[in-house]
């Protein structure tokens, strides 16, 4: 493992882009642009703990063997096609342990201390907008993180997971607000868009991915924002 992925800061937030730009290469088509069950594959990646340098490598030997075959019957159109050589990579790199010796290096934060307090502003203008007291609730929360900004910005670690907290209890408000049906509906898509890569993911990886996509359609359905600082990449 590199020390750029031995370091949180730098993993954690180039994980986004460097997945999306190595699918594109891999698949020779730049202007590609990924699903909303694309990012959350990757999202549930990302939260399961899969290194980068995995999917990196995932991705690489997926497209071998598809460019391997003597017949294409189609392109590959999700980032889904690659999530089992992408498990073997991760396997592999979890039997080979920590890298020995080094020393972490220092990274800078991926964004200016203005750029994180205008993200904050914009949060707590989204969530008051909607006239929710729960939503009012965590407003409040970010409006208390973005007075204290300063200290924030020197531990993102720790922010991250006051945030992701406070996402959890958003998505939970946004969920009881949702009716039986659109619940229902948004399940389905995810079951049609899925059916086709059922069989290169495991029953862990198709849990953790079924939260992850619902979850983020729920937000978007309702028009909330996504508190985690990874979306400010």
């Amino acid at each position: 493992m590199t020390e750029a992925e031995d370091d949180w800061q730098s993993n954690y937030f180039n994980y986004f882009t460097e997945v999306e730009e190595h699918f594109q290469r891999a698949r020779g088509t730049g202007l590609f642009l990924l699903s909303p069950l694309d990012w959350a594959i990757i999202e549930s990646w990302k939260n399961g703990g899969v290194p980068l340098e995995a999917v990196l490598r995932g991705i690489d030997a997926a497209f071998e063997k598809w460019r391997s075959r003597k017949t294409r019957t189609q392109m590959v159109n999700s980032i889904a096609y690659c999530a089992q050589a992408i498990g073997k990579e991760a396997q592999i790199i979890a039997g080979a342990g920590p890298s020995a010796g080094g020393a972490r290096k220092e990274v800078a934060p991926p964004f200016t201390l203005d750029e994180l307090k205008s993200y904050f502003t914009k949060s707590v203008t989204d969530l008051r907008r909607l006239g929710n007291p729960v939503f009012d609730e965590i407003a409040v929360a970010i409006e208390r993180l973005n007075v204290e900004a300063d200290a924030h910005y020197n531990d993102l670690e720790q922010l991250e997971q006051r945030l992701t907290s406070l996402e959890d209890k958003l998505v939970a408000a946004a969920r009881s607000s949702r009716t039986e049906e659109q619940l229902f509906a948004a399940r389905r898509e995810l079951d049609l868009q899925l059916k086709p890569y059922r069989g290169k993911m495991t029953a862990d990886q198709l849990s953790m991915l079924e939260r992850q996509y619902l979850d983020r359609r729920l937000l978007e359905s309702a028009g909330l924002p996504r508190l985690s600082l990874f979306y400010m990449r």
